[in-house]
């Protein structure tokens, strides 16, 4: 606005030759009127813009406030120098350039603005969305986890019926493992990330519960590199792969088997593996498949990759559930 006021100033007295009070009350009371008007625009768009015509709204804000300028101009700079014809019949035959030039000023003015706050508009609307997704993300995330404990807690308390018939000291056991598995559950409901040593020990809980469950069938193997204690992985995403190993590997067949829970670090990755033996001859007992796609969609909603949930069969008899958890730590991890 100086540099602008300086050339107005310029070109009145060294290129028009009036007398420097006229050049210098010209430049200034024209370009502060006109600071004004922009600043008058600037607010009343912050304060107020319709929905519906804003841009029609804007140019009558700014021809009102170009008739304003040009008018108050006049007012006080003729009134000042009302002696001097010369500068009075200048004045009016530049009063139109004058208007067109400050109602150019002013729209760019006021089109900034409405830019400015349209954008800003933009830019809350985003994050208000991505806070709803967010917190739409969240909520399936819990209502996958929890969708999962009463799944569990219907079968332990159906095996604890039945063995407090036939055997009532294995029943109080399984009571107060079951109690201090869902005791541990509420005391990390609100964890998404916990430690594979924490896991583990969550793991090994309810381990405990399927042996009394299904007694000597039921062995478990878990070897745990030293490598990947320091790693982490979201809290009960372990469970449903191992319940879906307990299952298809104990409830067609009457033989003892093995289940194998393996971890460690893989280039940065923390890779879980849990295989368990099956009988091909033997159809797998029907369920809803809840599990490994509660698994598949909790990975999905927390890394956007639904890969890192890998099966296989190895020698028709060996099934093996591979999990691959990016570390929050990791550059290309996208949660």
């Amino acid at each position: 606005m100086l540099v602008w006021m300086g050339a107005c100033f310029a070109f009145l007295y060294y290129q028009l030759d009036f007398v420097l009070e006229i050049a210098i009350a010209d430049s200034v009371v024209s370009n502060l009127l006109l600071t004004a008007a922009c600043i008058s625009v600037s607010n009343l768009l912050g304060y107020y813009q319709p929905k519906n015509e804003r841009i029609l709204f804007t140019l009558a804000a700014t021809a009102v406030l170009t008739f304003i300028v040009v008018y108050l101009s006049k007012l006080i700079l003729c009134g000042l120098f009302a002696d001097d014809r010369a500068y009075a019949a200048f004045f009016g035959l530049t009063m139109y350039v004058r208007a067109a030039l400050m109602f150019l000023t002013i729209s760019w003015c006021a089109l900034a603005n409405v830019l400015w706050y349209r954008l800003d508009e933009q830019s809350a609307a985003q994050e208000r969305l991505l806070q709803a997704q967010n917190l739409a993300k969240e909520a399936e995330l819990n209502k996958l986890r929890h969708q999962l404990q009463p799944h569990f807690l219907f079968n332990s308390l159906n095996s604890v019926f039945a063995l407090t018939m036939v055997n009532p000291k294995e029943a109080g056991v399984m009571i107060t493992k079951l109690a201090a598995f869902l005791r541990g559950t509420l005391k990390r409901d609100d964890e998404i990330w916990v430690g594979l040593g924490e896991e583990i020990e969550y793991i090994q809980l309810y381990l405990d519960i399927e042996k009394v469950r299904f007694s000597h069938r039921l062995k478990v193997e878990v070897n745990v590199a030293d490598e990947a204690l320091s790693l982490a992985l979201p809290g009960t995403l372990l469970q449903p792969i191992v319940e879906n190993a307990i299952k298809f590997g104990l409830y067609n067949t009457s033989t003892a088997i093995t289940i194998r829970v393996e971890a460690r670090s893989v280039q940065g990755m923390l890779e879980l593996s849990v295989s368990n033996p099956f009988d091909p001859q033997m159809k797998a007992t029907g369920g809803t498949g809840f599990g490994l796609g509660s698994v598949r969609r909790r990975l999905y909603l927390l890394f956007a990759d639904s890969s890192l949930l890998q099966t296989r069969v190895v020698d028709d008899n060996l099934y093996i559930t591979t999990l691959k958890i990016p570390q929050k730590n990791d550059p290309d991890n996208t949660h």
